[in-house]
């Protein structure tokens, strides 16, 4: 555990010493070839321990609270890496039903091939997860916000269950940010970032990362190194200078979509507002619980008569792009890009509609931003 706090590890944990010109910032090992006579451990990429990906992963470890990290080339890499670490043929899991459509791709997609059988719980509450135990669970996978709905789960509460029935736990913790949010201090196991979001932040680096003890990581590092999903020294030494900026970057997106919420929540043309810092949001007092800040992502169901490719396209400062989290305020067609893998069924049963759009707020003009989103909602009215 740091003794620092949460800005100063951001800036100063995991930093590498450039002992021959002494500069401020880490300096960037580009080498993939290391010697292995005479030293104590054999650096080499896809065992994630060159200099950089090993200053990178103390720094995420720390700002989570965790033990140990390790860091690959996207966030995919990470969860497939942690999941199928902790899972065996013939074993159990339970998931939350309102997962990000890449991580549920893989369930529908994989899960089979391996003999690994799964349910999705119902909804969010305890009772949701407890009546999908079988004598085979071996563990429960959350993420909370979720991905599209921003639908929020009491870790605690399921830490307690799953510990009560020898399993362990995993979160995708990546609408959060370890800014607004730290699961493992609420008895979750392992966290899991899509590290090209937040910790990234610029739009500019694919990366996945992991967090838990080191019985845990030692139980992904194992299969990481066979499974080789490893992080560019370059993209390593990008976001270990990106996360330096992380709490002023959250911070700001956290005030942004809040304010949006409460605009769009008004507005003649949205219908509803997806957001867990808004009082009519139904998990609002779970998140005031675990939350330091609601985030940056919010999801809004805009009006039956707005076309929304239209809405998208005539959006000018507010970018429809496939990613979320940059500085830049974003947004995505669930439907089109997170979530076309499901079928229309699978959507529906989420509570994906067809004019759901995911905001990410990001740290323009407040008013800009308002003032392009009504923009473009009025100019598709007027068109449809």
């Amino acid at each position: 555990m740091s003794k620092y706090k949460i800005q100063t590890i951001c800036l100063h944990e995991g930093a590498l010493e450039d002992p021959i010109n002494k500069g401020a910032i880490s300096p960037l090992y580009m080498s993939t070839a290391y010697q292995f006579n005479d030293v104590k451990e054999k650096r080499y990429p896809r065992y994630i321990n060159t200099p950089n990906q090993e200053g990178v992963c103390k720094k995420i470890a720390a700002l989570e609270g965790g033990e140990h990290a390790l860091i690959f080339g996207s966030g995919m890499a990470a969860v497939t890496t942690s999941l199928m670490s902790h899972l065996n043929s013939g074993d159990h899991i339970i998931f939350f039903n309102d997962l990000y459509g890449g991580t549920r791709n893989l369930i529908k997609k994989e899960f089979s091939n391996y003999n690994i059988s799964y349910s999705f719980a119902a909804g969010s509450s305890l009772d949701d997860f407890k009546a999908c135990i079988k004598e085979n669970t071996k563990g429960i996978y959350i993420e909370s916000p979720s991905n599209p709905l921003l639908k929020i789960v009491d870790m605690e509460a399921i830490s307690d269950l799953a510990k009560s029935n020898n399993l362990w736990t995993m979160i995708d913790n990546t609408f959060a940010s370890p800014i607004n949010q730290n699961p493992i201090s609420f008895g979750i196991d392992l966290v899991i970032h899509s590290a090209t979001k937040y910790l990234g932040g610029h739009s500019d680096i694919s990366a996945g990362a992991v967090i838990a003890s080191k019985k845990h990581i030692d139980k992904v590092y194992e299969l990481a190194k066979n499974l080789g999903g490893t992080i560019s020294e370059f993209s390593a030494w990008l976001l270990e200078r990106s996360i330096k900026t992380l709490p002023i970057r959250v911070r700001e997106q956290n005030k942004n979509a809040l304010e949006l919420s409460c605009f769009l929540e008004r507005h003649p043309q949205i219908s509803k507002v997806y957001y867990p810092g808004l009082v009519s949001h139904e998990d609002h007092e779970i998140a005031k619980k675990q939350m330091s800040g609601f985030g940056g992502m919010l999801s809004i169901e805009i009006s039956s008569k707005i076309d929304p490719s239209l809405f998208l396209k005539n959006l000018k400062i507010v970018k429809p792009v496939m990613s979320l989290a940059g500085v830049e305020s974003t947004a995505n067609y669930p439907k089109l890009t997170s979530h076309f893998s499901l079928t229309q069924k699978e959507r529906d049963d989420q509570g994906i509609s067809d004019h759901l759009i995911r905001l990410s707020a990001g740290i323009e003009s407040i008013e800009d931003l308002k003032n392009d989103i009504d923009n473009a909602l009025k100019t598709s009215l007027h068109e449809s």
